[in-house]
């Protein structure tokens, strides 16, 4: 693999935003992945942050997407045509010299994902375009040194998908994928409020509740908070307080998958990598991760020690800036997927 060059790019492809690495700048994009559309014509109107203030409030003849959802391309021609506007942001419009990228991917994105990742990154104008798994790429930009003899485990916790991965000697060891993060944490809210309450809410107001007062164990001192939505009976505007442990118990559904996906996935764990993780813990990473109280949850569920990354959000976007960094010491756990797909013996 030849060096990566300065203007190359590292993509974390998220659900819920788009982060980019510019080797040798660093962070240097964060955007909500979000378009909004014109119905009939197919214009792009509006993207990121502007896109996403119009969520709940666009015309009918506005269409609000996620380009991305799970983690994988659900829309090609949004997703391309917002990622060329966003290179023509970093590195310009070329002809020559384009950049090449490395882009995270979920650990169980089937091929078929992988190549619609691929070719909508190289339509958007990247010259070539590898692979990394995001829980992988969330453990380098974690600060865990993947590559020497002893076990990581990283719990990487998006708005479309959780990533779990456990790493030995530059390899993943033991990977695995569940399609809950959180984006079920903000519909498990929003069923929460309409069964127990009446009161209908939408999916935003539900991830800002989530923020501000969601939390994965009772709070010894509650947290008071204001609801405002539709009432279900009435259909009129109704404003109402509750506490915020009732979103804890709106919240122990999807977060007992994601505890019961992890206890699976270090059962299956070589046995002479469980003392490695016990005495290192579990580090999680992900927007997710930020939920008040998950690393004790997590802690008290698996029996191991759990830690949150410094900067949860961006690891895997800073993952893939290391790997541009230094290529060499990374190669092993890059995927140039036409090569290992068509040329492995």
């Amino acid at each position: 693999m030849g060096l990566f060059h300065s203007s190359d790019i590292g993509l974390d492809l998220g659900t819920s935003n788009v982060l980019a690495y510019v080797r040798g700048k660093g962070i240097v994009l964060r955007e909500p992945n979000i378009a909004a559309i014109e119905r009939g014509s197919g214009k792009l109107v509006a993207i990121g942050e502007e896109a996403k203030e119009l969520v709940g409030r666009a015309p009918e003849n506005l269409m609000i997407i996620r380009p991305m959802q799970d983690g994988v391309v659900a829309n090609f021609d949004a997703t391309e045509r917002m990622l060329t506007l966003f290179f023509n942001r970093l590195v310009g419009s070329r002809i020559f010299f384009k950049p090449r990228a490395v882009v995270a991917v979920p650990s169980m994105a089937t091929e078929v994902e992988k190549r619609a990742v691929i070719e909508t990154t190289e339509g958007a104008g990247a010259r070539y375009t590898f692979l990394l798994e995001e829980p992988v790429a969330a453990a380098i930009g974690a600060g865990l040194d993947i590559t020497e003899p002893k076990a990581n485990i990283v719990l990487d916790i998006g708005a479309g998908t959780c990533d779990m991965v456990v790493t030995s000697m530059g390899k993943a060891v033991r990977h695995d994928s569940l399609r809950v993060g959180g984006d079920k944490f903000d519909a498990a809210i929003v069923r929460y409020l309409k069964r127990q309450h009446g009161v209908v809410i939408g999916t935003r107001a539900a991830e800002e509740l989530k923020i501000a007062y969601a939390s994965a164990f009772p709070r010894k001192e509650e947290l008071k908070m204001e609801v405002r939505g539709r009432s279900l009976g009435g259909g009129l505007p109704i404003s109402m307080e509750l506490g915020s442990n009732e979103l804890t118990y709106a919240l122990a559904e999807p977060l007992l998958s994601i505890a019961e996906a992890l206890k699976d996935t270090l059962e299956q764990t070589p046995p002479e990598l469980s003392g490695d993780i016990a005495s290192r813990g579990i580090c999680l990473t992900g927007g997710g991760a930020q939920l008040f109280g998950l690393d004790q949850y997590i802690a008290e569920q698996i029996g191991v020690p759990c830690y949150v990354a410094e900067d949860p959000v961006a690891c895997v976007a800073i993952g893939c800036g290391k790997v541009l960094e230094e290529p060499r010491k990374y190669e092993g756990v890059l995927y140039d997927y036409r090569r290992g797909d068509y040329y492995e013996e």
